[in-house]
């Protein structure tokens, strides 16, 4: 599933003299100016409290910068109508900690809704989720619900779902947290795969290894700073 022609040189993600605070609070993001080109692959790393998901918060459009400019596919955050937000929104594939799985479903249509909601039929569906719940190593549990699910296998659903469309942009908070060093390999080569078929990767991670290991670029942020290394 190829992303066909891709502009690689203009950016996918812009951030321009962005700072973000919390109801009047220190500002704790300061002065990020950050261009992402499509396909690119960046880890980001810092210190428990730095800001990271903060960042990827304002990459994902959750929240408004408090001052600066966020542009998202060319799109200029401060001028978004909510339907053309909510459009972008579909085209980025997010992991965060708390991983928002739906109780009430199995680890099948917990992985399938992003298909559903684009319209993709069932037969579709049914080829191509258990698949990727096999390569996850989920593939006993297919009809578990969340609640039954440990922190390490709830982690490995919500990854599969962010990547089961194949999204423009993936974002990714400590997405081999709560795995053993195996399967985060593992997954790291998903996350490869889809870049390699022009799905742009932000990993945020405290993993020296992985980082060693696959040597991408890195974004760091310090003191509200960010640096890329």
């Amino acid at each position: 599933m190829s992303k066909g022609s891709i502009d690689t040189t203009k950016p996918i993600i812009s951030l321009q003299n962005v700072g973000l605070r919390y109801n009047g609070g220190p500002e704790v993001l300061k002065d990020i100016n950050l261009e992402i080109k499509a396909g690119e692959f960046y880890f980001l790393t810092g210190a428990s409290g730095a800001g990271k998901t903060s960042l990827l918060k304002l990459m994902h459009l959750a929240h408004r910068p408090s001052r600066g400019k966020v542009k998202i596919f060319g799109h200029d955050l401060d001028y978004m109508k909510p339907d053309e937000m909510a459009t972008i929104r579909r085209k980025i594939g997010i992991v965060f900690q708390d991983y928002h799985l739906l109780d009430h479903l199995s680890v099948m249509d917990n992985i399938s809704l992003p298909l559903r909601i684009s319209g993709r039929n069932e037969k579709y569906i049914h080829k191509h989720v258990p698949e990727l719940i096999e390569w996850v190593g989920l593939k006993n549990f297919i009809n578990t619900k969340p609640k039954s699910l440990s922190g390490g296998q709830q982690q490995r659903v919500a990854i599969a779902r962010a990547v089961i469309n194949n999204p423009e942009i993936l974002i990714a908070d400590e997405p081999t947290g709560n795995v053993d060093e195996d399967m985060a390999k593992k997954l790291l080569f998903l996350f490869l795969e889809l870049n390699k078929m022009g799905t742009t990767i932000i990993i945020a991670t405290h993993s020296t290894n992985l980082i060693k290991q696959f040597r991408f670029p890195v974004l760091h942020l310090k003191d509200g700073y960010l640096t890329k290394e």
